[in-house]
Parts: structure tokens; sequence; C-alpha cells
């Protein structure tokens, strides 16, 4: 099982952070200083998975990947493998580059909801449920359809009588 998937920037700001276990705010704000804290002391020649057990309990492993100034991190379970989960980081990235055209830092603090959008169609409560990035992308345009079909159906003025 999937139990989050953090992206941050390389000075350690949460720009999504999304647990699938209860964590409460000040205990997620501790894991995250320390998951940073292991990431910026790792060697740039070393593996991307790391063994969290300290943070998040046994046989708990972190796959983590850096994009330009992102850092996009999957901690799950032993149940999961870490090669699938490398893929299924790449699925999110590329569903949000083709959402956003080369997603940036920015992007993804002011459109939080279409990521976290895209990240809910890849997983749910801790499960994954897409793999095709273009399938993603498609339904991830018909929500934003409905959305903008729904802000247009309030804006018009009712006619009372």
């Amino acid at each position: 099982m999937i139990k989050g998937v953090i992206l941050m920037n390389d000075k350690g700001k949460p720009r999504l952070v999304k647990f699938y276990d209860y964590h409460p705010a000040e205990k997620q704000q501790e894991l995250i200083r320390r998951l940073y804290g292991v990431l910026s002391s790792r060697a740039e020649d070393v593996s991307n998975f790391v063994k969290v057990d300290s943070l998040f309990g046994p046989d708990t492993r972190l796959v983590y990947k850096t994009y330009a100034t992102l850092h996009i991190l999957f901690i799950f379970d032993c149940s999961e493998n870490e090669l699938a989960m490398l893929d299924l980081m790449q699925v999110f990235v590329e569903a949000m580059d083709k959402c956003f055209s080369n997603v940036r830092e920015l992007d993804i603090v002011f459109n939080f909801n279409k990521v976290h959008a895209i990240l809910d169609e890849i997983i749910l409560g801790g499960q994954v449920l897409e793999t095709s990035s273009s399938e993603v992308v498609k339904a991830v345009e018909e929500i934003s359809k409905m959305e903008r079909a729904a802000n247009s159906l309030m804006a018009v003025p009712s006619i009372t009588g």
C-alpha cells in the first residue's frame, strides 16, 4: 500500500502532501522535515530507494526522484514493488507535464486542485488506480470541463417571477 506522496522543492518547502494514513498536522510537518533531512544528506551517486522504518514503521520504503527543483517522494510498504513505484512516479510527472506543458513548481502552487485531481486519478486511498498518463489526462480534462460547465451555470442570473 502507498502511504504517502510528497512533492517538495529543493529547499524542503512542501508543495503537495498527501498521506493515506492519518497523521496529525504537527506529525506531518515533522515527517516532512525529517524526510528532507534524509534527502539532502544523500550523495548524488546513490540509489533512489531508502528504507524509512524509523519514520513510518517496519518495512516502509521511500523512492524519490528529482526533477529540476522538485523532489517527488512516494512512501510505501513492502507489498509494493520499488521499480513499479518509480514507474508510477514517472506516470505522475508525465500527466502533470501534459496538463501544464512542462510542469514547474509554480504550476503546482497555483493549480493545486488540478494536481490533486491528477494524483487522485492515479492513486486513491493508497491503491493504484491508473498507470496510463494519457488516461489520467483524459479524466482530468473531463473533470475540468464539468467544473467549467458548473461555473457557467452558477454565473447565469436566475429569473424569478
